[in-house]
């Protein structure tokens, strides 16, 4: 999905010899995350990538459900999950369906003694509070809040924060996370009438090649079971790497809105789509300037989607009681809109300093058992006069 980028030395042409300093041979690897068939890196290391020396038990980690099916609106207080030290142990499923699973996590502390894996999905990393470092064998991504990270999966990589202070919302996803179609020329350009372009994309900056050799732990997500897996170099020692699968960061705050004389519909801030779902961006951005506009949404069905909505900052005029760091889910099937007086108290109203994340998926959501630890249980009734 990004466009082209190198970093580092690679050779003239691919597949070809090259050479170390004292004439070994760097060994070459193809990373895709859809076989030989779609965009794909040629990553060098200095060692070959398969030394494995042990493999530890593996566990299970699949999400524990708790509702199935359902059919009423829902609410969640994202901070309320506690935060815990290590990165892996701070990340829980809330909502999941065999597209996506969303996860909130609040990590403590920087990976220092093992890597991560996720072998089955890509992940999109929306840091809501913290900074730091992604740093993969891609190089290195500083990433800060309101970012959107994208990492394909099987890329290994670790998380390092500045601070203990960090809350994430994670879309785990079992398609590849793309610019939507519409955005893009047939040659995979981002199109003038796209809410972001080539310049706001962050690719890594600066490749970190580690030569050494020991016990570097990997944890490898795969079927809902972590695989500890030990190798004898350190996975960071690759020299040069070029191609179009790779990590990179994307700001909400360089996501420009797209607005009009009446209210937009949610399609407008889209800003990733996968297989059988998308992920929008609601953004800083003056409303409606028809004479009679109202710049509340209107009530709508979303028959065939779930609304899963994440509040970020500011203040949303359609929705009362809102917290940072909460989740609405309005499933498909049922109506929704404005709070009772929202659309009134909205009229006359010229801008907007809200930032949410939204999540709709084609395929109902499943409830786990961490979302009814912080569910607001009287949301379903908000609606009442």
């Amino acid at each position: 999905m990004p466009h082209y980028h190198t970093l580092g030395s690679i050779p003239h042409k691919r597949h070809t010899q090259f050479r170390k300093p004292d004439g070994g041979l760097y060994s070459e690897q193809l990373f895709s995350t859809e076989g030989f068939s779609n965009d794909y890196s040629l990553m060098y290391h200095l060692h070959p990538p398969t030394e494995i020396i042990q493999t530890d038990d593996a566990f299970d980690v699949m999400p524990k459900i708790a509702e199935e099916k359902m059919l009423r609106h829902r609410s969640f207080e994202g901070f309320r999950l506690q935060p815990e030290k290590d990165y892996l142990a701070s990340r829980h499923a809330i909502l999941v369906n065999n597209d996506c699973h969303i996860v909130l996590a609040a990590p403590g502390e920087s990976m220092t003694n093992y890597f991560y894996k996720n072998a089955d999905a890509d992940e999109l990393i929306f840091i809501h509070e913290g900074s730091g470092q992604l740093q993969s064998m891609y190089g290195r991504l500083d990433f800060g809040s309101g970012d959107y990270l994208v990492i394909p999966r099987g890329s290994i990589y670790q998380m390092h924060f500045n601070d203990n202070r960090n809350r994430l919302l994670i879309v785990e996803s079992f398609s590849p996370i793309r610019f939507p179609q519409k955005y893009l020329s047939k040659y995979g350009q981002l199109l003038e009438h796209s809410p972001y372009c080539e310049r706001d994309i962050r690719p890594p900056e600066e490749l970190i090649t580690v030569d050494a050799r020991g016990d570097f732990l990997i944890q490898t997500k795969k079927s809902g079971r972590m695989y500890g897996i030990h190798y004898g170099h350190h996975p960071f020692d690759i020299v040069g790497w070029d191609g179009c699968c790779y990590p990179f960061a994307f700001s909400i705050h360089d996501f420009e809105p797209i607005t009009g004389r009446v209210h937009q519909p949610p399609p407008v801030h889209q800003t990733f789509e996968g297989h059988n779902y998308v992920v929008c961006s609601f953004c800083p951005r003056l409303f409606d300037y028809h004479p009679l506009a109202i710049p509340a949404p209107y009530n709508h069905s979303n028959i065939d989607s779930d609304e899963l909505l994440y509040y970020v900052e500011g203040e949303f005029m359609s929705r009362k009681n809102v917290s940072r760091g909460m989740l609405t889910l309005h499933p498909g099937g049922i109506p929704h809109g404005p709070h009772p007086g929202a659309v009134e108290r909205s009229i006359g109203a010229k801008e907007t300093k809200e930032l949410a994340v939204m999540v709709d998926t084609f395929h109902p959501l499943k409830l786990t058992q961490k979302a009814l630890e912080i569910e607001n249980p009287d949301y379903t009734m908000s609606w009442a006069e």
